[in-house]
């Protein structure tokens, strides 16, 4: 069985990004295998990895994500190349489409037609990142354009093959991740109920034809140890409120689809109605226990080293983490704790593991 490798967040908390470089570069001497940026309508998710690029020999770079549709795909291909040469090879690129009120409501982009858009971001990326010229004709994008005075370019700078990973959470995009992705970044994941998420991708692979031997699956959550699970617990159900009622309109929001989606349908309207009203204490308060507790990996080290096995058994091969600690010094003693316990899992033997 394939080892379980651990990820991190990468971005400024409370200490800035001095702390944040701290706890990346102590991360990677306690064997953390990547960092992962995020972007919504705040910093970016290159320029990050860029400044960590430096500050770092052997974690992977990976964004997760980097918004389709906010730069052309060329630009996409030509960051992706500048990253994957300044880290030496390191980096991953992870796309997403985002949702209609961050590309709308923020960039001014129509969120026309995403699940097309990203495919053809992904293919015109992987051809420009082969160094071939870029001549694509496609439903969105037309390269060189029509009409006009373009030619068909191909890459000035070296090419590198560049790992493509997608954030996907409905039906039709997981089948488009299981058809064109080399790996899945999770959200709104609960690895005793993923079965709808990886059968989708393994439908998407199945109509592709390609196996997906290889294939990557980053999720996770926050890591806390203690052995009173309501001090644990609650801090962290007006994040999945917010998650419910906030990230998305009342019409469309994949964050709350994709919990309906593991049997917490009847749960979710309620929290996202609530919220709606702006009674979001009572929102919040609607989230049982074991809602957070299937969606982290908190509780005593046994408990803990539990949660590491479902999510590996669900087909996870990265856990990513968000220690838990009000400073520093904490965090990563909760992370080389969290370590260990990955580190007594990949030990197990096979038939310990598949048992």
């Amino acid at each position: 069985m394939t080892a379980v490798r651990v990820a991190i967040g990468f971005g400024p908390g409370p200490g800035g990004w001095t702390e944040a470089l701290t706890f990346a570069r102590e991360a990677e001497r306690l064997g953390v295998d990547s960092a992962w940026t995020s972007e919504a309508w705040g910093f970016d998710a290159v320029t990050p990895l860029a400044l960590l690029a430096g500050q770092t020999a052997r974690l992977r770079l990976g964004t997760g994500i980097m918004q389709a549709g906010t730069r052309t795909p060329a630009l996409v291909a030509m960051t992706a190349l500048t990253l994957a040469s300044i880290s030496g090879g390191r980096f991953i690129l992870g796309l997403g489409s985002s949702g209609p009120q961050v590309m709308e409501g923020w960039h001014g982009v129509p969120f026309d037609r995403p699940l097309q858009r990203l495919r053809e971001t992904v293919a015109i990326v992987r051809a420009a990142c082969r160094g071939e010229r870029l001549d694509f004709a496609g439903d969105i994008y037309r390269l060189p354009l029509p009409g006009g005075e373009g030619r068909a370019l191909r890459t000035s700078a070296p090419p590198a093959e560049v790992p493509i990973y997608l954030a996907t959470l409905g039906p039709r995009a997981l089948e488009v991740t299981g058809e064109i992705a080399d790996g899945w970044i999770a959200s709104s994941f609960m690895p005793s109920r993923a079965r709808p998420f990886f059968e989708a991708i393994r439908r998407g692979a199945a109509r592709a034809g390609r196996a997906l031997d290889g294939f990557e699956t980053v999720a996770g959550g926050v890591v806390q140890f203690g052995d009173d699970l309501q001090r644990l617990t609650a801090p962290r159900k007006p994040g999945f409120a917010f998650e419910i009622g906030a990230m998305g309109s009342r019409q469309r929001n994949f964050y709350k689809d994709a919990y309906a989606r593991q049997g917490y349908a009847d749960l979710v309207e309620r929290v996202q109605a609530l919220w709606l009203e702006r009674r979001r204490d009572e929102a919040a308060a609607l989230i049982p226990d074991e809602f957070v507790l299937e969606a982290n990996l908190l509780g005593t080290p046994a408990m803990v080293r539990d949660r590491i096995r479902a999510y590996r058994d669900a087909g996870v091969t990265t856990i990513q983490v968000a220690p838990a600690g009000e400073t520093l010094a904490e965090r990563l003693d909760t992370l080389g704790r969290f370590m260990d316990l990955v580190a007594d899992v990949n030990r197990e033997p096979a038939s310990a593991a598949e048992s």
